[in-house]
Order: structure tokens, then C-alpha cells, then sequence
């Protein structure tokens, strides 16, 4: 009987209740699009590390690190390139001469990471490229050439050909100075790293370093992104002498993300359900006083306070009802389409995104596992909104409300 009447009640007034169910029809499109388009960015932005920056996991002589100094080298790579490439999880392995020095230019200077590279290896490990913009990549044969970030030459006023003056120091922490000429130049989806890094020839860099043939670091891309932390465990075990480091101990401020992303998106989607909650509660005390004196008849009749709140409730999950699976239909199918063709957020800017890491187009994504969290989020929002009312209702005199 209470639920015949709860259903009757909600469609006494069609207007009123498609207006609550439209409003939980939103609140759970916008909790589901937070998410999603969070999980998005994530995503995006653990992609660009891997695929672009760190590789999954990197080895490094174990003082290197911590002293940055280019007389902490790798050593003899041979055996080691014969346990990596028995290790199944690896499809790709990446060597890179490294330093940290000074560009001097006509027009100033400017502190910058050089990576020493071998192209063959080097492009397709870090996408580079696809990420050249203007000029030629380091496979001619022309001596001293330099790759720079568009950022960094925009920055130095630097164009192809520009001559430029690379300064650091060698094994023996005597500075070294060698003139290069730009061949180059790259763009990433992350300004920061275009700032500070150039790519040269790993071998003019080790020559120059005193140090010929040597590298510091060893990149490995794996087949699997799960398998990364078993791997690091294996090869640590096996390479016991080498610093075994994964993308998120590179990455910290990634990882941190990672960790918080979940946070941050469920905070917003709080924010979203606590304006629903609002327009759910103000609704429900209209429809309440509107209804005072058939409350009061209700009462009068014998019907027990409990009733009276149950009935109010299963209005209110009457009407969560039909607003939710509107709202879960709608927000899937914007997701699976967003999820294949993008989402352009160009809107917020360009170098804004840049500078934080995060590509223009981005693909948003909804997990499944958190369907049913953001379901139940907006079912309890819907029932919390309606006791206020529904204490309201039980709290009516029978002879007071059939006076209104």
C-alpha cells in the first residue's frame, strides 16, 4: 500500500518530479564526466612519462643519482645487455650519455640537461621524431649538431643553424667547451622538459666527456605496464652493482598524481552532489507544503510516524530511480565516444596544459569499477536530501494540518 501510494504521489505533479529526476540525471552525468575526464588526463599523463620521458624503468651507476657527476658510468655494458634482452617483459632497450651544463648563446644563457644519444635507438624510444618541428635529426653526418626544445629556443632566440657554445665538465671536473649548431628543433606535450633538454650525439658526448663509449644510463620499455615492479625486482637482483629505478621513483610528482587523482576527483564530485542534494531538499519541502493538510488526513487516520517518513523516502528512491539510469546511459555513451575520439581541451590552453605535462587532446575514460561507487554516491545524496522533509512531514499535528 505505502509503495502504491509513493508512486502515485510522484506523478500527482509530472512537472515537479521530472525537474528532481532531470536534476539526478545531471548530478550523475557530472559526477561520471569529473571522473572520467580525470582518469583521462591520468592516463594521459603516465603515457607521456613512459612513452616519451623515463621508459618504464632506467639503470644507472649507484652514485649517479645522487652526486650527478659523469664519472659515475654504467661500465662494461656487455653482460649487462645479455640479461636484459633474456628478461621476456623487455621490448626495448635505450642507452644515453648524460651531463648537466651551460648553453651560451649571443643572447645569453641558460642551465641544460644534455642527452647524448644513439638515433637509431633513441627515436623510437622516446617518440623524438615525431616531436621534431623544424630542421633535421642528428642521422646526418655532420659533427657537433644539437637538438633543442622550441621552448628553449624560443627562449634564446635560436633558429636552425644558430651557432651555440655548450659548456660542463668532464671526469675530471675540468670544463669542457664545444660550439654546436642547431639541427633541430623539438616540441613535447611537456614545456618544462623543452626548456632545459638537448639531445646531441651520445659519442661526440662521451668523447668530449674523456669518457669514449661510455654511457650513464640504461632505459627499458616493457611489454606490460603491470609487469614493471616485478621486473625492477628481478633485475636488482641480478644487476646488484647498477641503481634499478622505475618510472615512479623518477617521476615522483607523477606517482604523487596517481595517488591523489582519486582524491581530487571524488572531492569535486562531493562538490557537484552537495548542489544536488540543495535542489533535492528544496524540492521535497515544497511538494511537503504543499501536501500539509493531506499529510494531516493521513495522519489523522492512523498512519504512524514511520509510515508517514517511509513514504516520503520511497518517493524520493522513486524518483533516483528514474533520474539514474538516465544519467548512467548518458554519461557512458559520452564517455565511449570522448574515449574514441578525444577530447580537445585547447579551450583552456595550450601552454597552460604544456606546462604541467598534459597533452591538448585528452581521452577521457570511465572505469567500470567505479560505477557502482558514484551510483551509490547520488543514491544516498537522494535519500540524505529527503529526511529533512521527511522529518517535517512526520512532525505535523493532524489538527494543525487539516486547518492549512
Amino acid at each position: 500500500m505505502l509503495v502504491v501510494m509513493a508512486w502515485r504521489n510522484i506523478w500527482r505533479h509530472k512537472a515537479r518530479s521530472l525537474v528532481i529526476m532531470m536534476s539526478i540525471t545531471l548530478g550523475l552525468l557530472a559526477g561520471i564526466a569529473v571522473l572520467a575526464l580525470y582518469e583521462g588526463m591520468l592516463v594521459s599523463r603516465i603515457r607521456t612519462v613512459i612513452d616519451e620521458e623515463t621508459g618504464h624503468i632506467q639503470l644507472h651507476h649507484p652514485n649517479f643519482s645522487d652526486e650527478n657527476e659523469s664519472k659515475f658510468i654504467i661500465g662494461d655494458t656487455t653482460e649487462i645487455f645479455k640479461i636484459l634482452r633474456n628478461i621476456p617483459e623487455i621490448i626495448q632497450i635505450n642507452k644515453r650519455t648524460l651531463v648537466n651544463g651551460m648553453m651560451s648563446t649571443p643572447t645569453g644563457t641558460a642551465g641544460v640537461q644534455v642527452f647524448g644519444i644513439d638515433t637509431a635507438t633513441e627515436f623510437s624510444y622516446s617518440s623524438l621524431k615525431q616531436k621534431i618541428k623544424e630542421g633535421n635529426d642528428l642521422t646526418s653526418y655532420k659533427r657537433n649538431q644539437v637538438i633543442i626544445g622550441k621552448k628553449l629556443a624560443d627562449k634564446m632566440k635560436l633558429k636552425i643553424g644558430s651557432k651555440l657554445v655548450l659548456m660542463f665538465n668532464d671526469t675530471t671536473n675540468n670544463l669542457v667547451s664545444s660550439a654546436f649548431r642547431v639541427s633541430s628543433i623539438y616540441q613535447s606535450t611537456n614545456a618544462p622538459v623543452d626548456e632545459r633538454l638537448i639531445y646531441v650525439s651520445g659519442s661526440e658526448l662521451s668523447e668530449l666527456l674523456g669518457l669514449p663509449g661510455q654511457i650513464h644510463e640504461i632505459g627499458l620499455k616493457l611489454n606490460d605496464d603491470k609487469a614493471v615492479d616485478l621486473v625492477a625486482s628481478k633485475l636488482k637482483s641480478l644487476l646488484p652493482n647498477l641503481k634499478v629505478e622505475t618510472w615512479k621513483e623518477i617521476s615522483p610528482e607523477t606517482e604523487f598524481m596517481v595517488k591523489t587523482v582519486d582524491s581530487y576527483s571524488y572531492i569535486i564530485l562531493i562538490i557537484i552532489m552537495i548542489a544536488l542534494a540543495f535542489g533535492i531538499l528544496n524540492t521535497m519541502l515544497m511538494a511537503i507544503m504543499e501536501r500539509t493538510r493531506e499529510i494531516g488526513m493521513i495522519a489523522a487516520l492512523g498512519a504512524s510516524r514511520i509510515r508517514i517518513f517511509f513514504l516520503v523516502l520511497l518517493e524520493t528512491v522513486f524518483l533516483t530511480l528514474g533520474g539514474a539510469p538516465l544519467g548512467l546511459l548518458i554519461g557512458w555513451l559520452l564517455s565511449v565516444y570522448f574515449n574514441k575520439n578525444g577530447l580537445n581541451l585547447s579551450g583552456m590552453g595550450e601552454d597552460v596544459l604544456s606546462s604541467f605535462g598534459f597533452k591538448v587532446i585528452i581521452y577521457p575514460s570511465f572505469p567500470a569499477e567505479k560505477l557502482l561507487p558514484v551510483l551509490i554516491i547520488v543514491v544516498v545524496t537522494a535519500l540524505l536530501s529527503s529526511i529533512i522533509p521527511a522529518l517535517k512531514a512526520i512532525n505535523m499535528k493532524p489538527i494543525d494540518a487539516l486547518k492549512n
